[in-house]
């Protein structure tokens, strides 16, 4: 190892907007003081109306920044974005646990907003059976929770009892995000579930975009 920056790593498909996925995730990064480096799984092909196209990257290319990153960098915390499919989660779970990486971040990108499909029907089960274990903390939003969990999540207790069935899966902490069921509602709500025990609401104004 040539270089020892400590570097937070993102794995995550590239938006052409820029509003989601790599670029984003370097952007929180860099807003905290925190110096990023990139794998990259997808380059993605849309706007602010929707996803219009996506490329996955290869396998062996992946595995390949995994390396490279590894042998350069000291990785102390890494953050999963668009994975797209079995083959991907895969290399991601085999690599994050060869190279013994800590304070993982799992976005499941399984849903955007437009409600645009970014994870194969078929790769659930690895992603919960691979990743889920190995997360420091899962962030889904609202619909990625339903998914995950099978609960409709229409009211705290239940929302509360998705967290705690992410925690059986493996998952360390649980942040809920999004908790917002029509436009005439004010506040949306983030629901923060601890390895403690302790929990949390988050609550702040909501801006339709």
């Amino acid at each position: 190892m040539s270089n020892e920056h400590i570097e937070a790593l993102t794995i995550a498909g590239h938006d052409s907007d820029g509003s989601a996925g790599m670029p984003a995730d370097l952007h929180a990064f860099y807003s905290r003081g925190v110096s990023g480096i990139v794998l990259l799984t997808a380059a993605v092909a849309g706007n602010s109306q929707g996803i219009l196209a996506q490329q996955l990257m290869p396998l062996d290319f992946i595995q390949k920044q995994f390396d490279v990153l590894n042998d350069d960098f000291k990785i102390k915390a890494v953050k999963t974005g668009m994975l797209a499919n079995k083959d991907i989660i895969d290399v991601v779970a085999k690599n994050l646990k060869h190279y013994q990486m800590q304070n993982i971040v799992l976005d499941p990108v399984i849903i955007t907003k437009h409600g645009a499909t970014l994870l194969a029907d078929d790769a659930y089960q690895a992603f919960l059976k691979k990743l889920v274990p190995l997360a420091t903390i899962i962030t889904p939003n609202f619909f990625e929770a339903q998914k995950l969990t099978g609960l409709e999540l229409k009211n705290e207790s239940e929302i509360k009892q998705g967290a705690k069935m992410l925690q059986k899966m493996g998952a360390k902490n649980v942040l809920i995000k999004g908790s917002h069921h029509n436009d005439r509602q004010p506040e949306v709500k983030d629901y923060l579930m601890l390895d403690d025990g302790s929990d949390e609401w988050l609550t702040k104004p909501y801006f339709k975009t």
